[in-house]
């Protein structure tokens, strides 16, 4: 994706940034996401930001998806994923949601332009 910055986080998590805003947040181990068996913080979870609560919820909406959310991300506009369920979803669908991700987040001339080279 075009205008796209990578950053690293305060713990040296990758940040990717279109135009100052994130997009695609590699999150550190929080007590909001944790194994139900063993309380372990998962150490892979991976934010994407969506365009609307309904694109969030048709996301979360599947137990068996490989994305959620926490109480922490009520009102946000984001799905979390873990790393390693990534091979739940095809290449196509990944690429599909970090466009869309960055779309929800690049200026409104940046998404136009793009979107009228990928018509």
């Amino acid at each position: 994706m075009p205008h796209v910055k990578r950053l690293d986080g305060p713990k040296g998590n990758p940040i990717y940034q279109v135009g100052g805003k994130s997009f695609v947040f590699f999150r550190t181990p929080q007590p909001d996401a944790t194994d139900p068996d063993t309380g372990e913080r998962y150490t892979d979870v991976i934010m994407l930001w969506v365009e609307s609560e309904g694109d969030k919820l048709a996301l979360v909406q599947d137990p068996a998806s490989p994305f959620f959310t926490t109480g922490h991300f009520d009102g946000h506009p984001s799905v979390l994923v873990r790393a390693s369920r990534l091979a739940e979803i095809s290449t196509t669908e990944l690429a599909e949601l970090i466009q869309d991700a960055w779309l929800s987040r690049a200026s409104k001339r940046r998404a136009a332009a793009w979107l009228a080279d990928h018509s």
